[in-house]
């Protein structure tokens, strides 16, 4: 049985360690209505942008073919594996979230090959990925904390070259999807692939995505599509596509990481919240032991005082 000065000791303890969950509770949360501030603002152009995307594919020639992903095979290098994807997998530079590191790094070993490249954005996920033999070519820790557009379009570029020049065959986008303060989910997005019998259909939509989009789903009524059809597009339907399907790829990977840390930050709010509950509770219970044993001891030196007087 622990002595009272070894209680006394667990109690200043767990009073120490329920500051530290109560302060980065309150971190996280006001981090939480940033990032969700920063998602919000982001929404609005986002859809716009798709929606415009969306009319143009409706009206564009049978010709299509994402200038993003459009590649000669003979051309590839040889020693390359047209088969292999790229994976940008996202998740956190530090821990104490709960099981979002956890999620997202079993996410991406369900989708995971033998010779896919992972780009790991998030130091918990470069260290996971570099214990199971795919070290990230680069370190992107930074965009896990402090998620930019500069980086990310810089990402989705080398990405489009790669795929350009054979070395990828696709690009696969996993992180974990903000849904609310109480629930995250990995999430699996193919952002872009190159050109094949299926990449026509599949070009504008994501697999496995929370926020499907293709230009059928667009909120595009049949009236707007008679409207478009009858638009004149300068300099040319194609030309306007091929402008705006490269800011589209390098914006979904953008808020992406915007999601991503929004998720992050509830994650870490709520463990915190747990944390900071169990401390309470087991700190209730400390306590309690430590006025029980105070008062036995009381008690017992009462007794022997009173022993001793009868002795007397």
């Amino acid at each position: 049985m622990p002595t009272l000065k070894e209680i006394k000791g667990r109690i200043a303890s767990v009073r120490g360690t329920l500051k530290i969950t109560s302060a980065m509770k309150l971190v996280s949360s006001a981090k939480l209505r940033k990032a969700q501030k920063a998602t919000e603002a982001m929404r609005p152009y986002e859809a716009k942008l798709q929606e415009m995307l969306a009319a143009v594919a409706l009206t564009a020639s049978d010709e299509r073919v994402a200038p993003s992903v459009a590649n000669n095979k003979a051309d590839a290098p040889s020693g390359a594996t047209p088969s292999a994807a790229a994976i940008i997998a996202i998740a956190s530079n530090s821990s104490l979230c709960g099981g979002f590191n956890a999620n997202a790094v079993a996410k991406v070993r369900s989708v995971r090959q033998g010779g896919d490249v992972v780009y790991s954005i998030g130091r918990k996920m470069a260290d996971a990925m570099r214990r199971d033999g795919f070290p990230s070519p680069e370190d992107f820790s930074a965009l896990s904390e402090h998620p930019a557009y500069a980086p990310a379009a810089a990402l989705v570029e080398r990405l489009q070259q790669d795929l350009s020049e054979g070395r990828i065959s696709r690009v696969l986008l996993v992180y974990n999807h903000f849904v609310s303060t109480a629930r995250q989910i990995p999430v699996v997005e193919e952002l872009f692939a190159s050109a094949g019998p299926a990449a026509e259909e599949n070009y504008f939509s994501c697999s496995g995505s929370k926020n499907q989009f293709s230009p059928a789903n667009a909120n595009l009524t049949h009236a707007d599509a008679e409207e478009v059809s009858d638009a004149i597009f300068e300099p040319s339907r194609n030309a306007l596509r091929d402008a705006l399907e490269p800011k589209l790829l390098k914006l979904k990977l953008y808020a992406a990481l915007l999601d991503s840390a929004a998720a992050e930050h509830a994650a870490r709010t709520v463990a915190m919240q747990t944390a900071t509950d169990n401390g309470e509770k087991l700190l209730q219970e400390l306590t309690l032991q430590y006025n029980k044993g105070r008062q036995q001891k009381i008690t017992s030196e009462i007794l022997d005082l009173a022993g001793g007087q009868a002795a007397q």
